[in-house]
Parts: structure tokens; C-alpha cells; sequence
């Protein structure tokens, strides 16, 4: 990146234009260099397809591309398992690293290995791609087709995004967790209130939010329509990295005079714990209007509550309630990555969730999508750590999925409805 920037710009509009070798502001179309292509054994197959088609054949830098299989983390047909097969036998051929089955979620793994700093251009076929946002890259999901494109030429195509200016300010109450935060943003845009821009955190509260929380924040912008979600480069991502990379993050600041589509507040003194109701995300409610709702199934994990962090409140939970599951409840366990689950196994608690009962699965995106892992049956009520709660998305129309904090899919699975965490124990 040796193009040289100056303002006034925002963070989406600095990144791109050094990205792109020219000054750029939102509503230009740029092509843009790739720092990291993401695929997984949802996208990848269909994009190695592609890749054939426009006559690739060699990927432009293997060390800038990495696939994951995530998605069928195990394989659940024949069909599925073909799809790892294509997929490994591209990345052997082509020099990529592929993170097999267990190693995790694509963005997830990026992530921890320090394969995302500041000031980088992350593309991924997984719209959840935005999580690497919180480390102060623009990350977003793009087409199988953009993807093969970028492995060929090791660039992607883009219009700059407006950016949305999101202030977090004030102080979190006793149980408002991040998912409460993230969930609150999306209610308040909307379905489509962000839809193709930036939302860019700011305010006095950022440093609050460790960078598993902002991770959080930064995955769920996508059920508002956002393009990317950036959190700055500070003192929480340093300590989050330290270990894990050789990489000088380029922290990029938007400059005080720039333009934002509009700007929001979000006072977390004012924010509560939230449930959102089948079957969109945005569907909103406090939790204490959706006291009692009967559960019959619970998920902790996956990209957005799969974290070593929510594990540890969702058991805290589990045993101010005893340490027990209430009968006509199944409690699913699915690690965001295997980094996340050996820690867990060494701190013993993966054996303690075990021991109360919970189905541990396969480190991946388990049973969010309704690809692999547990299925729900039919009529069943599930609580979700997870980022969507759309009819069928966890394998079954006849379900109705709701989505809440690690603390309140605990408090569930200890009552068998939807209950308020702090009421436990």
C-alpha cells in the first residue's frame, strides 16, 4: 500500500483508496488488492468452478488465500463430503493452506492467526466475513464469482461504501452482554438499515468491549444490510495480537472533517438484555417481555457465541443453576474454532459441560446453518447464540429459532424457558 492518503476520508474510504492506488469516497467503483481470500466448503467448490471457467490456473498468492471446511464440519452425505474432496484436492494442487474439518470457521481462524491487522482488505464467500472488521480491516463477503476472480488476480472489485458513524457511549448495566449491544444495533437499524455501507464504531465506551465482544458487534452488522463493520486499531486489538503475528497493523483514523451517511447513537446506560423473536434478527424484544417462552432446544457457539469468553458465561450460569439441564431440553456445544475448544478442554470445561449434559460438537458453524450438527425437530422452540433465526435456518421450517446472549441460552436450558440469567442461583 505505498499510495499515499489524505483527507478528508473515512476509514472504508482510506483502506480502499490504498487498496485501489487512488483516492476514492463512497459511491466510486475501484478494484481493489486483496491482503486475504476466504473460502469455504460452502463457496469454495463453486468457486474453484468458476476459476476453471475463466481459464485460471494458477492461484496469483497462495500464502493470501486459505479455505476453511466449516460449514459440513462433518460432512453430512456423500454429496458434502465430495464437496471437501474438491476443495482439497484445489488447495494441494494450488499451494493453499485448507483448515480441515474441527479447525474451525474461516473468519474465526483468520482471526486467531493473526492473519488480519489493521488497514488490511479481507474478502470471504460467508457474508459473516465482516467479523474481521473488529481488528480495523474492512472485511466483507463477496460471490463465489468474486472470489475465483481475486484467486486469478489477486483483486476484487467494489463500490466505496457510505459509512454509518456508530457512537457507543455510557456505561453497561450488570448483565447487558455484547450479543445484547449487537442485537439492539441491528433492531435499531433495521433488516436493511445499513444496507451496502460501513457501520464505524466510535465513543467513549470502546475500550469496554474486549475484541471477542467487538467480534460480536462487528459479525451481527450483517444482518443490518452493512458492508463492513470497523472497530479502530488501539490498546484492546494490540493485547488481542500480541503472540499472535509478525504483521504491522496500518491503523487508519477518519478524519474529523469527513463525511458519514448519518450518524446513531447507542447509550448502553439505557441498554437491557434482548431476545430477538422468530424469524428475523431484527425482530427485538427485552427479554422480560419474552419471559416463559417454552425452549426445547439450545445452541451455544458458533461464530457469534462460540468464543472461550461465552462458554465461560454460559456455564457460570449453568451452575449458579445447579448444574443441570432441564428435562425436554437438549443443550448443543460448538466451539467457534479447535483453538477455542483446547482451551476449553484444558480448563475443564468442555468436561463440565459434558458431564450436565450438553451434545459437544464439531468445532465449525455446526447447527446454525442446518448443514451439519444437531437439526431441530419439528415445532421446536430453539434458543441461539448464534446470528440468524430465519425459517429453516437450522434445517427445519417447522421450528421457530430465537437468538439471545450466552447468559440467557444457559438460563434456558437450566428452566426450559426463557428466563431472565440474574434470576438463576
Amino acid at each position: 500500500m505505498s499510495f499515499r492518503i489524505s483527507g478528508p476520508e473515512t476509514v472504508s474510504e482510506k483502506i480502499l483508496s490504498a487498496h485501489a492506488g487512488r483516492r476514492a469516497h463512497a459511491g466510486d467503483v475501484v478494484v481493489c488488492d486483496v491482503d486475504l481470500v476466504l473460502g469455504t466448503d460452502a463457496s469454495a467448490p463453486m468457486a474453484i468452478d468458476y476459476f476453471e471457467k475463466m481459464g485460471g490456473t494458477r492461484v496469483f498468492d497462495p500464502s493470501r488465500v486459505m479455505f476453511a471446511l466449516d460449514h459440513y464440519a462433518p460432512p453430512s452425505s456423500a454429496k458434502t463430503a465430495g464437496f471437501h474432496d474438491r476443495v482439497r484436492a484445489f488447495a494441494r494442487e494450488q499451494h493453499i493452506a485448507v483448515h480441515d474439518v474441527g479447525v474451525g470457521i474461516s473468519h474465526q481462524i483468520a482471526v486467531e492467526q493473526g492473519r488480519v491487522v489493521a488497514g488490511d482488505l479481507v474478502i470471504g464467500a460467508d457474508s459473516h466475513t465482516v467479523t474481521a472488521g473488529a481488528l480495523g480491516a474492512f472485511a466483507t463477503g463477496v460471490g463465489s464469482s468474486d472470489i475465483a476472480a481475486a484467486m486469478i488476480t489477486g483483486k476484487v472489485w467494489l463500490r466505496v461504501p457510505d459509512t454509518i458513524r456508530v457512537e457507543l457511549t455510557g456505561k453497561r448495566t450488570d448483565g447487558v452482554t455484547a450479543k445484547d449491544v449487537a442485537l439492539a444495533l441491528v433492531g435499531q437499524l433495521g433488516a436493511e438499515g445499513a444496507n451496502y455501507q460501513t457501520l464505524e464504531l466510535h465513543g467513549d465506551a470502546l475500550g469496554t468491549f474486549t475484541l471477542e465482544e467487538r467480534l460480536v458487534i462487528s459479525n451481527l452488522a450483517v444482518e443490518a444490510g452493512a458492508k463492513a463493520a470497523i472497530f479502530p486499531h488501539d490498546d484492546v486489538t494490540e493485547r488481542y495480537l500480541a503472540g499472535r503475528t509478525a504483521r504491522q497493523p496500518i491503523a487508519m483514523m477518519t478524519d474529523a472533517d469527513a463525511r458519514y451517511a448519518r450518524a446513531i447513537v447507542v447509550d448502553l446506560a439505557r441498554a437491557k438484555p434482548v431476545v430477538a423473536l422468530p424469524h428475523a434478527p431484527e425482530n427485538i424484544v427485552a427479554l422480560g417481555d419474552a419471559l416463559d417462552t417454552p425452549i426445547q432446544m439450545v445452541l451455544l457457539g458458533t461464530c457469534t457465541g462460540g468464543r472461550v469468553s461465552d462458554f465461560h458465561a454460559a456455564l457460570a450460569v449453568l451452575e449458579r443453576g445447579g448444574g443441570r439441564i432441564a428435562p425436554g431440553v437438549q443443550l448443543v456445544a460448538t466451539p467457534a474454532s479447535r483453538e477455542v475448544y483446547l482451551r476449553l478442554l484444558e480448563d475443564g470445561t468442555l468436561a463440565r459441560l459434558a458431564s450436565i449434559g450438553a451434545v459437544i460438537t464439531t468445532p465449525g458453524c455446526g447447527a446454525c446453518c442446518g448443514t451439519s450438527g444437531a437439526i431441530p425437530g419439528d415445532g421446536v422452540n430453539v434458543l441461539s447464540t448464534a446470528n440468524r433465526n430465519f425459517k429453516a435456518r437450522m434445517g427445519n421450517a417447522t421450528a421457530s429459532i430465537y437468538l439471545a446472549s450466552p447468559e440467557a441460552c444457559a438460563a434456558a436450558a437450566v428452566t426450559g424457558r426463557i428466563t431472565d440469567p440474574a434470576s438463576i442461583g
